[in-house]
């Protein structure tokens, strides 16, 4: 007896976790499990960010269920095959490695196996989600009516706002309508087109300056073109953090022009927005508080586990409007909340707001602006390092960069682009290969708390290297 529960010794792993006794045999395969989890960080330095050599495992499970160790041992397979985010030349993309609390908590979510898809069957959870969607929105200056959901990734929280904003501007049965988005906004609106039955050219591309953010002047004059064709235009996507060279739009110029328009103004803040929760960097965001909607993606700097997503809007009841059609085999919502099935296009949903909220408790908020201004510092860092008569370098504000030999054409980029990325994997660094413009870059992401200056100088060294005089 250990306090007021019975400990039971099993002989063997279990299919479910008992509950009337402390399983051993579950925590010997939690701790085995985590050990060899453990011992993937330990050595994630030693190889590179790609594995070297993959061996899968059997797919189709065996005739009967396989011991403690065999299902170790598989595991052990699929995870040397992985992609390795803490190794230091790990910058090809927007995957940090994960928070040591926002592991613990995914584990405790998989365990609790709670589902946000109504309040009593998640009771500490969906108010932990209410609440910290508030706090989200209020540390971007929202109003207090503003609200959110958590959702699977960037792609779905920029469907289901477009969802609200054409739903908002009674445009639901118009298949003619029309959302404008920058040339660079990212390419998951053109599948919210095709999922909404919108027409093909529903979401009109409007060219950027050399900074990479959208025209004002042209989504003034685009909006001019469709009013004279009699098209009606639902919302004005902003993007807070090109996928490229980390552009951010014009927030509060397009919020003045929403707003004189009658429009709905979505920022899609996966990248960037979380930039907002530094008083250093907030400036980059001005305008933000005055959007109906935003999307913003903890997982891509802060560290927390896949998938942290959430939809931020500026009236919650927008969310409750659009998404609402009653659960009539559920209890009613304690409150006066709706259940958060009801507040967007997901029904059932695990946990994932406590990955993130354990997360940022963990950092407490001098630890997410250190995050957020250490990954500026290493992207100007980076910058300082490379040699400008030898690549042609495009960035923002955040910590994106891009870069592609000067003078190069379209073929030779390409071939330089394939070539390097590969030289660069040799000496374990791995950086991204994006099309921009016509022309490839190789794209450097600085959201790598365990790169250091060294690393990136010799990175600088071998890319200034790849290019003849």
């Amino acid at each position: 007896m250990e306090g007021n529960r019975d400990i039971k010794q099993v002989s063997s792993l279990e299919p479910f976790a008992s509950p009337d006794h402390l399983d051993l045999e579950l925590q010997s395969f939690l701790e085995e499990a985590s050990l060899r989890l453990c011992e993937w960080f330990a050595k994630a330095g030693q190889s590179g960010p790609l594995p070297s050599l993959s061996v899968m495992p059997e797919v189709a499970p065996s005739l009967e269920g396989l011991s403690k160790e065999s299902l170790l041992d598989d595991l052990q397979l699929v995870m040397e095959g992985a992609y390795q985010p803490s190794h230091p030349g790990a910058l090809a993309h927007l995957d940090p490695p994960p928070l040591t609390a926002s592991i613990v908590a995914d584990l405790i979510c998989a365990g609790l196996n709670n589902n946000l898809l109504a309040e009593e069957l998640s009771p500490s959870l969906s108010r932990l989600e209410r609440l910290l969607c508030q706090w989200f929105a209020e540390k971007l200056g929202m109003p207090v009516e503003s609200g959110g959901v958590a959702a699977s990734g960037g792609s779905l929280s920029n469907l289901m706002a477009l969802v609200v904003a054409r739903h908002y501007s009674g445009l639901q049965n118009d298949s003619r309508a029309v959302v404008l988005a920058s040339s660079d906004a990212h390419v998951c609106f053109a599948k919210a087109i095709r999922v909404m039955g919108l027409d093909s050219d529903a979401l009109q591309n409007i060219d950027t300056n050399k900074e990479g953010q959208i025209s004002i002047s042209s989504v003034e004059s685009q909006l001019r073109t469709l009013k004279a064709e009699g098209r009606k235009c639902f919302a004005i996507i902003a993007t807070a953090g090109t996928t490229v060279r980390g552009a951010i739009d014009p927030l509060a110029e397009l919020g003045e022009l929403c707003s004189s328009e009658g429009l709905w103004l979505h920022v899609d803040g996966a990248i960037g927005g979380i930039f907002a929760l530094s008083n250093k960097t907030s400036p980059l965001l001005k305008g933000i508080s005055v959007a109906n909607s935003v999307t913003l993606n903890p997982q891509k700097l802060l560290g927390i586990t896949k998938t942290s997503s959430l939809l931020l809007v500026a009236n919650r009841s927008n969310l409750i409007s659009t998404f609402a059609t009653g659960l009539p085999y559920i209890e009613p919502a304690w409150g006066e909340e709706a259940h958060g099935g009801e507040m967007g296009l997901q029904g059932t949903r695990p946990a994932e707001v406590l990955k993130l909220w354990l997360g940022l408790r963990q950092l407490g908020e001098n630890g997410i602006e250190r995050l957020i201004e250490d990954s500026i510092n290493r992207r100007r860092y980076f910058e300082k390092h490379l040699d400008l008569s030898k690549l042609n370098i495009i960035s923002g504000p955040l910590h994106l960069i891009s870069c592609t030999p000067n003078n190069a054409s379209k073929i030779e980029s390409a071939r330089w682009s394939i070539e390097t990325r590969q030289r660069l994997l040799d000496q374990k660094f791995m950086l991204s290969r994006p099309l921009h413009d016509g022309h490839y870059y190789l794209k450097a992401v600085m959201g790598n708390p365990h790169t250091q200056s060294s690393h990136l100088l010799k990175l600088a060294n071998l890319l200034n290297q790849s290019v003849g005089v």
